[in-house]
C-alpha cells in the first residue's frame, strides 16, 4: 500500500502536476493539503478521469485539505471535534482498513506571535483527537504538512533556524506529544529513507541549494509500522516549473 502526503499550495495552479504524478506514482492514498479551493472548486471530474475519489474539506483562498483513493475513503470526518476553528485543516477517512488522518498544521508566523499561540493550542487540541482516533483504529496513519522541524538536522543549517518558528522548544514538544500516542515518525523507522528535507523556500535559489527542511510528517500506529517496508520523497515535482515549495513524502505499507 503506497500512501503519500503532498503540500501542492493551491490545488488549481498544480493540478497539472499532482495529475503526471498520480500517472507516475500510482499511490493507492494521497493527502493533500493547501487546496486553496472551495468542494465547488475542486477538480473531481480530472481526479476521477485518473482513477481517484476525492473526500475535501476545503476553504476559499487558504487552507483546505483532501484525501484521494481509489474507492471513496469511508467513515469520513471534518475538522477537530469541539476545536473552534474557521480554517480547514482536517480531514479523516478509513481507507483499506487503514485509518488516515491528513492535517495541515498552523504555520505560526513568529515565536510569540498570535498565530503561534494559535498553533500551540492547534496541536493540543489535535493531540487530544489523534489519542481517540488510535483508540478507535489500530492501524493508522497520520499525515500532513506539520510545520514542525522535529530535530536539528532536520534543518538544512540548524544555526539559523534553532528556537526559530518550525524549530521552537514548544512546538517541537507538541510534535513529541503526538508521537508519544504510539505514533511513530516513519523517517526514523525506515531502515533506509531516500532524502530528507520535504519544503524548500522559494527564495534565494533554496531547492538548487538545497534549503530545505523536513516539515512534512506521516506518523503510523505501531500496527501500521510493522507494515513499513519504505520511506522516501520524491523530488520530481520540485522541478517543474512553478512548483509546489514541498515535494510528495511517500510511504509504502506491505
Amino acid at each position: 500500500m503506497k500512501i503519500a502526503t503532498w503540500n501542492v499550495n493551491s490545488l488549481r495552479v498544480r493540478l497539472p502536476h499532482l495529475l503526471d504524478w498520480l500517472a507516475t506514482e500510482q499511490p493507492d492514498v494521497v493527502g493533500l493539503q493547501e487546496l486553496k479551493c472551495t468542494e465547488d472548486q475542486f477538480p473531481f471530474a480530472e481526479l476521477a478521469a485518473a482513477g481517484y475519489q476525492a473526500a475535501v474539506n476545503g476553504q476559499k483562498t487558504y487552507n483546505g485539505v483532501a484525501l484521494l483513493a481509489r474507492e471513496m475513503p469511508q467513515d469520513v470526518t471534518y475538522d477537530i471535534p469541539g476545536f473552534e476553528d474557521e480554517q480547514k485543516r482536517v480531514i479523516s477517512g478509513t481507507v483499506n482498513g487503514v485509518r488516515i488522518v491528513n492535517a495541515y498544521v498552523v504555520n505560526g508566523q513568529a515565536v510569540d506571535s498570535e498565530k503561534y499561540a494559535y498553533k500551540l493550542r492547534f496541536l493540543a487540541a489535535f493531540r487530544d483527537f489523534l489519542a481517540a482516533e488510535h483508540a478507535a483504529h489500530s492501524q493508522m496513519v497520520v499525515m500532513g504538512d506539520f510545520n514542525i522541524a522535529p530535530t536539528p538536522e532536520d534543518t538544512h543549517d540548524p544555526a539559523q533556524w534553532e528556537g526559530k518558528i518550525l524549530c521552537s522548544p514548544p512546538e517541537r514538544a507538541a510534535l513529541k506529544a503526538i508521537t508519544d500516542l504510539a505514533l511513530a515518525d516513519s523517517f526514523e523507522l525506515a531502515a533506509e529513507p531516500e532524502g530528507r528535507f520535504t519544503w524548500w523556500d522559494y527564495r534565494q535559489a533554496g531547492f538548487r541549494r538545497d534549503l530545505g527542511l523536513r516539515i512534512d510528517h506521516l506518523l503510523v500506529s505501531p500496527a501500521a509500522a510493522a507494515r513499513l517496508t519504505g520511506w522516501r520523497v520524491d523530488k520530481a515535482p520540485r522541478k517543474l516549473e512553478r512548483p509546489s515549495d514541498h515535494a510528495p513524502v511517500i510511504i509504502t505499507l506491505d
